[in-house]
């Protein structure tokens, strides 16, 4: 019997941290099962719990790497330390992002990253195609490993619709390693089809650089998209598909919308009628310094990227049945890049601020200080301008959350905002819960609820980058400091509802006056 270990993955364009599984294990388990050879799967947080579990396994895939570090509420990636702990004496292949980093690791087989074709190989199998395709048939027969992820039902499938970059220049991104290669869309949807046949409900359209590109025109310089076949392929997910819960996707390249904007209009429009609302598209600015974006090969001039944001804000900015805007870019930003000076941290910040001044909404602000890999151009000079820059970095941040997060914040979700099936994925007096979405936001719900409890809740409060809300929940059954907490109530009032019990809304009325009554039915359900 072969394990498969998932340590998760977090590359540009695949996130396989839960409530995400990457398509790797699924590729793998298609493999083994193609191969007739018995496979179980663990996640290496369920690994932590029980280190024996993986005791009977004659040999360990390990999958692991995070390229693109970031802070995770729902799993633990894998460290290199705890790779060199994990069964010594056991056969292990590890593949994945991490074998760009690792050359040779003690006890593991190291396969370089992409591995399925030479996984396959490995395992006894025959390759006959080396595109993306390859992967079709096993997506689909290794699609009930889902079904052994510890947060089945809940967990967001990522599904591939091509690899590589047609740009593939930027200094520091290491989807230069792939060439550009699409999947049969046909194919793609059978995977989909195969995952919801499982039970899967929630899927993003994730692993790629820029969605919009999907079977585009690369007879251009910048491929030209084809809004006929979006609407086309979105159509077919629905008609094989139809209670899907959450349809999302990642990537889109802005220099792809300010290069076709007529074509990207017809698709943002596709994605806003046929995806679910809180959808975000991630733009690669990566800096808005025109010397950082010379130097680096970048694509997207902050021009051209403020050009996507106003043409997606018109038409996504409208809030969806789960109380987020339906369709909203996000912004990454890479620091450290070769040419990066004081003035680079002043023209993103301005650049920011730029977007309330033109009351434009993103719903995320992604900063990050570059990971440098030793196959790419930011090798020549490491990480010399991070730690240079260090202070730098630092108060751009504290700037960014005090003076751009929280105003941003107040425009997506104002005070009183009903946001609709928060997943509850951390328990306490005040509970954590966010959608399962690309990107979601974090809130902390006034009140005591179990995990995967799904609650709906009514913003009254911001911190930096999440929010404060209370469950709508009927009013008779709500504590002190969930009533007391509302807006314009207080403990005082709180106290009165609380020694008033049960009440409807005409003796709530008489308790505390019209028009705190009303305010406590917007955030709670009175009986009438």
């Amino acid at each position: 019997m072969i394990a498969i270990l998932d340590g998760y993955v977090d590359e540009p364009s695949c996130l396989g941290v839960p409530p995400y599984i990457a398509p790797y294990p699924r590729y793998i388990a298609g493999m083994l099962e193609d191969l007739k050879i018995k496979w179980i799967y663990v996640t290496v947080d369920e690994f932590r719990k029980n280190p024996t579990i993986l005791q009977k396994a004659d040999k360990i895939i390990v999958i692991a790497g995070i390229a693109v570090p970031g802070k995770y509420l729902g799993g633990k990636p894998l460290s290199l330390k705890e790779l060199k702990e994990i069964y010594p004496e056991k056969d292990k292949i590890l593949v994945g992002p991490i074998t760009l980093e690792v050359e040779d690791l003690p006890n593991y087989e190291v396969i370089k990253f992409p591995f399925e074709h030479e996984l396959y190989e490995r395992l006894g199998g025959v390759v006959r195609d080396r595109t993306r395709n390859f992967v079709n048939r096993f997506s689909v027969l290794g699609a009930k490993v889902v079904k052994q992820h510890p947060d089945y039902p809940y967990v967001i499938c990522e599904i591939e619709t091509y690899k590589g970059c047609y740009w593939g220049r930027c200094s520091f991104c290491i989807e230069r390693i792939h060439k550009i290669s699409m999947r049969d869309p046909h194919a793609v949807i059978r995977e989909i089809k195969a995952l919801y046949d499982h039970g899967v409900r929630y899927f993003r359209l994730g692993n790629q650089t820029d969605f919009f590109t999907y079977m585009a025109d690369f007879r251009y310089d910048i491929p030209k998209p084809n809004p006929e076949f979006m609407m086309n392929f979105h159509r077919a997910i629905w008609k094989n598909c139809p209670k899907i819960k959450m349809l999302h996707l990642d990537n889109v390249n802005p220099k792809t919308i300010a290069e076709y904007p007529e074509e990207s209009k017809e698709i943002i429009k596709t994605i806003v009628i046929y995806q679910s609302p809180g959808n975000i598209a991630a733009f690669g600015l990566e800096s808005a310094d025109e010397g950082v974006i010379r130097k680096n090969s970048l694509l997207a001039t902050p021009d051209e990227v403020m050009f996507a944001i106003e043409l997606m804000n018109r038409y996504g900015r409208y809030v969806g049945h789960n109380g987020l805007p339906c369709f909203l870019p996000g912004i990454n930003f890479v620091f450290g890049l070769k040419g990066e000076t004081k003035e680079t941290f002043e023209k993103n910040y301005e650049f920011l601020l730029n977007l309330i001044e033109r009351d434009l909404l993103v719903r995320r602000v992604n900063l990050r200080q570059v990971k440098v890999f030793p196959f790419t151009p930011m090798a020549e000079i490491g990480d010399k301008l991070v730690k240079k820059h260090k202070k730098y970095f630092k108060k751009f941040k504290e700037m960014i959350r005090k003076n751009f997060d929280r105003i941003m914040l107040e425009k997506v979700v104002p005070r009183g905002r009903l946001l609709r099936d928060l997943r509850i994925e951390i328990q306490g007096k005040i509970s954590f819960g966010r959608q399962l979405a690309t990107y979601p936001l974090l809130v902390g719900i006034y009140g005591e609820f179990e995990r995967n409890t799904f609650v709906d809740a009514r913003v009254i409060d911001y911190g930096m980058r999440s929010v404060s809300a209370v469950p709508r929940i009927d009013i008779n059954r709500a504590k002190l400091y969930q009533i007391e907490i509302v807006p314009g109530i207080g403990k005082k009032t709180a106290g009165k509802i609380l020694a008033s019990k049960p009440i409807n809304y005409e003796k709530l009325r008489k308790i505390v006056g019209e028009d705190k009554a009303e305010i406590l039915r917007e955030y709670f359900i009175v009986p009438s």
